[in-house]
């Protein structure tokens, strides 16, 4: 995953382009980096933040940095932003987004013999320069855009930083977002809308899907009008938002407090049945909230995340290395679990194992029962449009590994969409599985449609791809 932000002010950038990417650090812990232009030219710095925080990384080079455009990124991939010079001129480019096709892409710029990438640890192509290679196949900057963005298969968002304005594009369906923000001394661009709100901005656009605009300190210009057709990740709402940021109009937390509510009423829990809730921090809070009050079952904080050092749990870059942190990061509260029927609200179920040790130390705690709610649906496709998990097949998710278990690796698609109904045999004997093997007392997942009514946006809308396999 990764965010970005960006600002073209009346006077120097660099302030607001430090804090407001910053503010994107829950979206990536890899790469970060920044680019401005001022009087004397581009200026670019890109760090590895793995080990330290984005601001400690970067307080020395925003000394050196002057301009009044700038662009800045986090990402969890690819290092960038890129400065490239081509016919178009010398700019700074980001993006956000997947690439699918890239094998097919680089055959069709290597027909041409006109093309080399630079090759980055493991083989592979930063995805920000193979865009940028995709741009250069037109004679406009714009069309370059467009073409990119119809090429990919996948999702593209992109950021390019000109001598005289900053290029800002939605991808084709709007999957993530692009938000812009006013002051007097300018504009601003970014994916996170809670990022430009401390340093004076307020509320100005928010780009449909496929839009591009050109932001300069002066205003900001339209120069292709959004599409049709919005698909919008419902996983920026249950999972990797931020909770004051909104999105189409809807508010992170505001999702999620009425997604747990909406469990609440279909769960039917009492009092008699488990004695607290608690969700699982950071992003099962506002669920467990929201399911508490409705169901009018205390809301307790039976464990506390650590996080002065460890923002989140996907940090390291190795997988085991990931779920001991995530197991690392969570102190008990013995208090609260010694001998309690406790409800545990998480944002999902992906591979499952951060989850299972988690209630494995309730139960180490003392803790009576575990009972488990996620907040939306049993993950049965890998995402292919923003890179919000690492799973690099479908055959790492739980779900499909009990699938597997009960009817082989190929599974027939009609066999899939029945796994996937709530309302089916082959559901129940799937959830059953994993509560087996997950040992929780009882399992029960937000459905599809209670979690999109949570949204206040309609199905068509909406990205539900990892739940449901359709684009």
């Amino acid at each position: 995953m990764g965010g970005f932000f960006s600002a073209a002010l009346k006077e120097d950038c660099v302030f607001d382009l430090f804090y407001g990417t910053d503010y994107h650090s829950h979206l990536g812990t890899r790469r970060a980096g920044l680019a401005v232009y001022g009087k004397d030219g581009f200026n670019r710095a890109i760090h590895n933040i793995e080990n330290s925080p984005f601001r400690t990384k970067f307080s020395i080079d925003i000394g050196e940095m002057e301009g009044n455009l700038g662009i800045g990124c986090i990402s969890d991939y690819d290092p960038q932003p890129l400065l490239v010079r081509s016919h178009h001129g010398t700019y700074a480019i980001a993006t956000i987004g997947k690439v699918n096709n890239t094998d097919q892409i680089l055959d069709e710029l290597f027909d041409k013999k006109q093309t080399h990438f630079l090759e980055m640890s493991g083989g592979e192509i930063n995805k920000t320069e193979l865009v940028a290679a995709l741009i250069n196949q037109r004679d406009h900057l714009v069309e370059g855009i467009q073409y990119a963005q119809r090429i990919i298969d996948g999702s593209m968002s992109i950021m390019v930083l000109t001598p005289k304005g900053i290029y800002c594009a939605r991808d084709r369906l709007g999957r993530t977002p692009i938000l812009i923000g006013r002051k007097p001394e300018g504009f601003c661009a970014t994916f996170e809308s809670f990022a430009y709100l401390k340093l004076g901005y307020q509320d100005y656009m928010e780009l449909g899907p496929g839009e591009i605009v050109v932001m300069t300190p002066d205003g900001v210009q339209k120069l292709v009008s959004p599409g049709k057709r919005l698909q919008i990740c419902t996983f920026l709402w249950t999972y990797y938002g931020y909770p004051p940021s909104h999105y189409e109009g809807t508010t992170v937390e505001d999702m999620r407090y009425k997604c747990g509510k909406y469990m609440a009423q279909r769960d039917g829990l009492t009092r008699e049945d488990v004695d607290t809730v608690a969700g699982v921090p950071d992003s099962g809070l506002a669920h467990a909230i929201g399911y508490s009050n409705e169901s009018g079952i205390p809301y307790t904080r039976p464990f506390i995340k650590y996080t002065p050092t460890w923002p989140r749990s996907f940090m390291p870059t190795i997988q085991t290395k990931r779920d001991l942190i995530a197991k690392m990061k969570l102190i008990p509260v013995h208090e609260l679990i010694r001998d309690k029927k406790l409800l545990l609200i998480d944002d999902s179920i992906v591979r499952g194992t951060q989850l299972r040790e988690t209630t494995e130390f309730l139960y180490e705690s003392g803790a009576k029962e575990v009972h488990v709610r996620p907040a939306c649906p049993p993950i049965m496709f890998g995402c292919k449009f923003i890179n919000f998990s690492r799973a690099t097949s479908d055959m790492e998710l739980i779900a499909r590994r009990i699938i597997a278990e009960e009817e082989g690796e190929q599974v027939d698609r009609v066999i899939l969409d029945d796994y996937a109904d709530p309302d089916s045999s082959r559901y129940a004997n799937m959830l059953e599985k994993m509560r087996q093997k997950m040992n929780f007392t009882s399992l029960s997942f937000t459905r599809l449609d209670d979690m999109v009514k949570a949204t206040g946006h309609p199905m068509e809308h909406l990205c539900t791809y990892c739940w449901t396999g359709k684009e």
